[in-house]
């Protein structure tokens, strides 16, 4: 009696072709990498990439647990375990395709060296041009020491145990170019800059506090980028929540980051993220501390827009609710269970309209503070239900350039012809399609700045303020508040021009 099925095995050629088209890019293959290594144990992981031309290439090594013979030819298996398995509580994978997935998705050449404390060096290899050209549709996994020079075998001397990828034939980042191709050569370091920006945020919980990993990109230290700017005292933090749906569980947080004017403009603008403000407000879903989902609404019928950007809510999940939340291989998508939308609803609209509160209203809190004609240099009116903005003829500035000015009229004029010509439908337009793109204050132009502050604190001293009171009333001004140490410094030499 004839068997009644077929054994239909894959040829490994035409899978693994269709396996490099995941979705990875650079930063997001690498990021599962250092998964591995994490897993793994391991306490520092060193990314290396090398340019030159098409014979660029990538290493990763780390000083993990390491792999003997047999644990790596089961570990270069594509779905080398079930994600229905269980794993232990802080294993960051799941699907058992990642490190083979995310480094084929960027190298034609992908081969493993590994070693632990009680085994020798183990080497594996997957190229793709090599089962090609065999032409069976075998899955060959090359191995031996043989494969790698001896200086190549030389990265794990001097470690007792640890794992080197190495990336050869880099056909996406780099392709069939000489060494001299300086665009091609750009491009390759602009990717090593997103590479860095996106481990910092991935990986920012591990690298810092207790127990602290350390990842290394061509030989110097990623600095970790938190999102909630947790050690500063100006972020308004809400009240955590735990929620279980279907016997998992999930940690959720808010925070409300502070106004631009509250913090130093080096915090500020790192605070902004690899993708700007407006980018980077929403949900920030970690599975084991490792960050998923970078700024996102989760399709609760949000949008993002200018004034929720200051809103940033964090949700830590376990490992164990992968299907659940619908992690993909790549883990860079979660979708919430539909158990779970209203609450997260809920505590979005809280988030974003406390945001919005402070976005909105910092400056009339600065305003009753001062009063309007210390703070503003427009003034906003609203006529017959329309807005209009105004130039404040009460800030000291203007005040003592319409009272020096011999003939009035001309300077009125050029007031008025400024307040009624404002492009408020291009900037409109512009803040739309690009809200990250809009200039500061005197951003190119410090000497600008310098000067501006000079005449606005003489018109400050001549409208017959005492020093110490056009002082307080500088260190509040627009745009004047957002630099606290310039002010600082400027107030400083002023208080030695008058004692000298």
């Amino acid at each position: 009696m004839s068997a009644e099925y077929d054994i239909a095995n894959p040829g490994a050629g035409e899978l693994f072709e269709s396996l490099r088209a995941f979705g990875y890019d650079l930063p997001t293959a690498l990021a599962d990498i250092v998964d591995n290594s994490i897993s793994a144990k391991a306490r520092n992981i060193w990314i290396d990439m090398f340019w030159a031309g098409r014979e660029s290439r990538i290493t990763i090594r780390d000083d993990g647990e390491g792999m003997g013979e047999d644990e790596l030819r089961q570990a270069m298996r594509p779905g080398s375990l079930s994600p229905l398995e269980s794993r232990a509580a802080s294993d960051l994978g799941r699907f058992g395709l990642g490190m083979k997935t995310a480094s084929i998705s960027q190298c034609r050449c992908l081969t493993v060296m590994s070693k632990t404390v009680g085994s020798p060096l183990a080497v594996r290899r997957w190229d793709l041009d090599y089962i090609a050209s065999v032409g069976n549709g075998e899955w060959r996994l090359l191995k031996g020491d043989g494969l790698l020079r001896d200086e190549e075998r030389s990265l794990l001397a001097e470690q007792k145990q640890g794992t080197v990828l190495f990336w050869d034939r880099l056909d996406q980042l780099v392709g069939d170019v000489s060494s001299d191709d300086e665009v091609a050569q750009k491009h390759f370091r602009e990717r090593a800059d997103a590479v860095k920006q996106h481990l910092a945020m991935v990986f920012h919980r591990f690298l810092r506090g207790r127990g602290a990993i350390t990842l290394h990109l061509n030989g110097r230290p990623i600095e970790p980028w938190d999102p909630f700017l947790e050690d500063s005292d100006k972020v308004d933090p809400m009240a955590a929540e735990s929620h279980v749906v279907d016997g998992q569980s999930a940690e959720i947080k808010a925070f409300i980051l502070p106004h631009h004017s509250r913090i130093s403009a080096e915090v500020h603008a790192a605070a902004a993220g690899p993708k700007g403000w407006n980018a980077h407000q929403g949900f920030y879903i970690y599975r084991n501390k490792r960050l998923l989902v970078a700024g996102d609404w989760l399709g609760l019928g949000m949008q993002k827009e200018e004034h929720f950007k200051l809103a940033r809510i964090r949700i830590d999940l376990p490992n164990s609710a992968d299907l659940l939340w619908q992690i993909d291989v790549k883990k860079s998508r979660a979708r919430p269970p539909a158990a779970l939308r209203k609450d997260l609803q809920r505590i979005a609209r809280t988030a974003r309209s406390r945001a919005s509160s402070i976005y909105r209203h910092r400056g009339k809190v600065i305003q009753r503070q001062l009063g309007s004609s210390d703070v503003f240099l427009w003034s906003h009116l609203t006529k017959r239900g329309k807005n209009f903005y105004k130039i404040n003829r009460d800030h000291p500035l203007v005040r003592k350039v319409l009272e020096t000015a011999g003939d009035k009229a001309p300077v009125r004029a050029l007031l008025n012809l400024v307040e009624q010509t404002i492009p408020a439908p291009l900037i409109v337009i512009n803040n739309a399609e690009t809200p990250d793109a809009l200039g500061q204050p005197f951003e190119d132009s410090p000497a600008e700045l310098l000067k501006a502050m000079e005449e606005v604190f003489s018109a400050l001293i001549e409208d017959g303020r005492e020093k110490a009171e056009a002082a307080r009333a500088l260190v509040m001004m627009e745009p004047f508040n957002q630099f606290p140490e310039l002010v600082a410094s400027f107030l400083e030499k002023a208080g030695r021009m008058k004692t000298d």
